[in-house]
């Protein structure tokens, strides 16, 4: 059954990002949800004991997929706010593989740093074409998904393992899905006109969360 879930995923994934490409907006509607909806479902079923913070964590993704299929400004923050959520649910569910004795004060001081930069920096190009009610908010978003690439990284490195590396690289991309996704919604002149960089690397990055935690 796992197999049939993943095989919804594939489809749905693939469906979905033509539609982008082609900007068919009804298209990529109906099938959004689905992307991560059989994630959640190949996960359930893929792991020996699911751990409740990952389902969580897929669940308000789900759910931050759905409230960000309506245009405007209240749908997109409510959108944020669920994977905001995800992203803390993640962190939880990397915590328990984290060993902080194994980690070099150095390499946690640089991560902190060097995502803090990308988000200072990302939102200096983005604020004049920001609504300001937005734009902390935004800001605060981007970092914690920014924390939750350094916890990605810290069970890496503890763990040692591909599966953490595999976790890790979703946890990257993921970062630059968001990050296209602030183009592409809100700066009229980006060069990035779809959102189909935006759903490939954001598709390809849970699934590898996803693989990694397995």
């Amino acid at each position: 059954m796992k197999t049939v879930f993943l095989a919804v995923f594939v489809l749905s994934t693939a469906v979905h990002l033509y539609a982008s490409y082609r900007k068919e907006a009804k298209l990529r509607n109906i099938t959004k949800p689905f992307i991560l909806l059989s994630l959640l479902g190949f996960y359930v079923l893929a792991a020996r004991a699911p751990a409740a913070a990952v389902i969580l964590a897929l669940i308000f993704s789900w759910l931050g997929d759905v409230l960000l299929i309506p245009k405007g400004t209240k749908w997109f923050t409510a959108g944020g706010i669920a994977f905001m959520i995800s992203h803390a649910f993640f962190i939880a569910g990397y915590w328990k593989d984290v060993d902080f004795s194994r980690l070099p004060l150095p390499l946690i001081l640089f991560l902190a740093v060097f995502f803090a930069a990308i988000v200072t920096v990302l939102f200096s190009k983005l604020k004049p074409h920001l609504p300001k009610a937005l734009f902390y908010p935004m800001f605060l978003y981007l970092l914690i998904n920014g924390a939750m690439n350094c916890f990605a990284v810290f069970r890496c490195v503890s763990l040692g393992t591909a599966a953490g590396a595999v976790t890790a690289v979703g946890a990257a991309l993921f970062f630059i899905s968001d990050c296209t996704l602030f183009f592409v919604r809100f700066k009229k002149d980006s060069r990035i006109k779809s959102h189909f960089l935006v759903m490939l690397t954001y598709s390809l990055g849970e699934l590898l969360i996803v693989l990694g935690l397995l």
